[in-house]
């Protein structure tokens, strides 16, 4: 791709076609308030299954077609096998809804789903097997269901639930050790209600199976006294009620509604997680670069068939906007994948990374990346804070771990995210390395203040977590020092560190930058983990090289941005950059006459412009040029402009009231009427305007 394509591929993202959302603002509403089928569904048909976090953003939605959306997207999210038409999960839950129904709400004032039996057959499934006592002269009538194979729900391996008639009532209600006893099982019990060992006794003689679920639950647990089990009441009151959540990634629900307004229809219920890495780091030039990556499961590749093998595409579009969450950049990338049989069989079973950067003023800034993918109708997300310090600052970036380095990159001079100088790092998110593997760190530090610049170190503590989601102070590992002084560059540190004799476990680098009284001026973390698998499968990278930092596109974007945060001393230098050095990009010369806008250069704004006018480009130049006209006086002229600008945009309020100013100013008052009426058939709620239009029709 040329610079000239490349320039206007950027320039087309800068207009504005595409806002993402900074956050989702919308009322919770009571079930009470949503409609009837609605309201069934989250009261009645997944009232045990949903997660509260998707409870929570359905009763966010505002209409039945986002309802519907997000339904659909519910069941996608626990289907157990995508790529075939029946949703085996979603049948069978309603299949276990109506036999509940059919047979457990015989006996109650209350449909079956409501009843404790229709609850637990509702979570749990069908019961490994049933045993009945319903006719046993001393015991009030007793069910046990027992269950097995349970593990992976996150519930013991087996174990039973009963449910009791209790004080002889219609009801077959749940039973539990602790809140219950087996004294309440037992009709004409009349020893010590605090003493079980009679009770239990009493059961045994009458019915050993339920003397033996009486106290606990779950076969074999090992207990000490004859008071009923704790575990069995957490089990009914915790593990059972959790086990359709236990394997839920619930997270699409957030995504559905921020990015409902945001992505196509057909893509809204499709999101899927991912894992990314966002790093900012400085070029040579000082240029601070967003460099990110999205690592995917290999089956979120789909691919169609193609004249030349295999073909799929995948949209990128992301934004960054302030703390007020006022837009300052964003972008849209379409990356194509081209694939022969071969090549697309032997990245089938590695994950895919894909990769890219882009320039960033400095500020605190939220940033919202979408992946989509355009065959399979997905999307994925990251959503980030990222600080760019002001070039004087005294700062450290955040630390990349890479399993593996390209040292004297073939595209050393280029852009292409995670190429630092000619050391092309490939991380990974997951930070994972095999024993005896080595791992490269990397960071960079700006601007060192003497007292750290004279006598300094760098102090790398490694210790080994509890956890992966561990913090910082577990078991220390190693701790090494440098100094500053004998670093190659401070700007840009590349550390080795093997991995050799390191046990599999999950670990922690700290890094410290202190001054030459060892006190702590800077710190940051990372984690890694090292795995006993006898491999780690690397990613496929797909990461696009862009042209040098020294191309007039990057004096484009930064330039776009320093406007967008009202610093229009450096916009104004900036673009005016970019437009001399391709004074025919149309992009270019549209952001440099709004920046001249801005500092009230009309002439320059029409000297800018001038050389779009007689084509078909002119169409985006015809406001802003009217805009200038009119602020120099030619009120003829403006309004030539924006007419032909209405002509082919067609009704705009602020042209028809710039176009009715034009016309008073010619003393034309009849026309201004005209353009300002057209303006309120547009948008009545202009108190202003129809004062105005009202004075003049009075004087008239």
């Amino acid at each position: 791709m040329n610079k000239r394509r490349i320039a206007a591929v950027l320039a087309f993202v800068l207009a504005g076609c595409f806002a993402l959302p900074a956050a989702a603002q919308t009322q919770r509403k009571s079930p009470k308030d949503l409609p009837p089928q609605h309201r069934k569904w989250i009261e009645e048909d997944v009232v045990y299954i949903i997660t509260d976090k998707e409870k929570d953003v359905f009763l966010q939605l505002s209409t039945d077609r986002e309802r519907e959306i997000f339904i659909e997207a519910f069941w996608k999210a626990r289907d157990p096998d995508p790529n075939t038409p029946k949703n085996e999960f979603r049948e069978e839950h309603y299949r276990r809804i109506a036999y509940a129904n059919q047979w457990y709400g015989r006996d109650t004032p209350g449909p079956g789903w409501r009843s404790d039996m229709g609850r637990i057959y509702i979570i749990l499934g069908e019961p490994k097997s049933v045993e009945k006592h319903e006719n046993l002269p001393e015991v009030y009538p007793t069910i046990i269901w027992f269950f097995d194979n349970m593990a992976s729900s996150g519930l013991p391996g087996s174990f039973s639930v009963v449910f009791f008639k209790k004080n002889g009532g219609n009801e077959y209600v749940l039973y539990s050790p602790i809140q219950n006893g087996p004294q309440q099982l037992l009709i004409h019990y009349m020893g010590d209600m605090t003493a079980y060992e009679g009770a239990v006794a009493e059961l045994v003689k009458i019915e050993p199976s339920i003397a033996e679920v009486s106290l606990s639950l779950i076969p074999g647990e090992a207990r000490f006294d004859p008071r009923p089990s704790l575990a069995s009441d957490l089990l009914l009151s915790t593990q059972i009620p959790a086990a359709p959540r236990e394997k839920i990634k619930d997270d699409y629900a957030e995504k559905l509604l921020r990015y409902k307004d945001i992505v196509e229809v057909d893509y809204t219920a499709n999101y899927f997680s991912s894992e990314a890495l966002i790093g900012v780091f400085r070029d040579a030039k000082g240029t601070a670069f967003v460099h990110y990556l999205f690592e995917l499961e290999p089956r979120r590749l789909a691919v169609e068939a193609a004249e030349q093998g295999f073909h799929g595409e995948f949209e990128v579009v992301g934004k960054i906007a302030d703390e007020r969450g006022a837009t300052v950049y964003q972008f849209e990338r379409t990356i194509p994948l081209d694939f022969s049989e071969g090549r697309l069989n032997a990245i089938r079973a590695k994950y895919f990374s894909f990769q890219d950067l882009f320039p960033v003023v400095p500020g605190a800034y939220k940033l919202n990346i979408l992946l989509k993918n355009r065959l399979s109708r997905e999307f994925t997300s990251l959503e980030a804070d990222v600080l760019v310090p002001e070039p004087g600052a005294f700062a450290m970036s955040s630390p990349v771990l890479a399993g593996r380095t390209d040292r004297g990159s073939a595209y050393r001079g280029r852009n292409k995210s995670f190429l630092l100088g000619d050391v092309q790092l490939v991380p990974s998110p997951r930070n994972g390395f095999l024993p005896d593997e080595t791992a490269t760190l990397f960071f960079q530090l700006h601007n060192l203040p003497e007292d750290v610049k004279s006598g300094g170190t760098i102090e790398y503590l490694i210790t080994r977590e509890s956890d992966r989601a561990g913090t910082p102070g577990g078991e220390k590992v190693a701790i090494v020092a440098k100094a500053l002084a004998d670093l190659p560059d401070p700007a840009a540190i590349f550390e080795e560190f093997s991995l050799a004799g390191y046990a599999p476990a999950n670990y922690r680098i700290k890094i410290a930058v202190l001054n030459a009284a060892k006190s702590e001026r800077l710190a940051a973390s990372i984690p890694f983990f090292v795995t006993p698998m006898p491999n780690l499968p690397r990613p496929w990278v797909l990461s696009l090289p862009l042209p040098p930092s020294d191309d007039a596109s990057y004096a484009h974007i930064l330039g776009t941005q320093y406007l967008n945060v009202r610093n229009l001393g450096e916009a104004k230098r900036l673009l005016e950059s970019a437009y001399r050095r391709d004074p025919e990009n149309a992009a270019f010369a549209l952001d440099f006459a709004r920046v001249l806008q801005e500092t009230e250069d009309f002439a320059g704004v029409k000297a800018a412009a001038r050389p779009f006018l007689n084509d078909d480009r002119k169409w985006d130049f015809l406001q802003i040029v009217g805009e200038a006209s009119q602020a120099m006086g030619e009120y003829n002229a403006a309004i030539a402009l924006f007419k032909d600008y209405l002509g082919h945009f067609g009704a705009n309020i602020s042209v028809l009231n710039r176009i009715g100013e034009c016309y008073l100013r010619l003393d034309n008052p009849a026309e201004a009427i005209v353009a300002w009426e057209r303006s309120l058939q547009l948008d009545p709620n202009q108190p202003g305007l129809k004062d105005k239009v009202k004075a003049l029709k009075e004087k008239k």
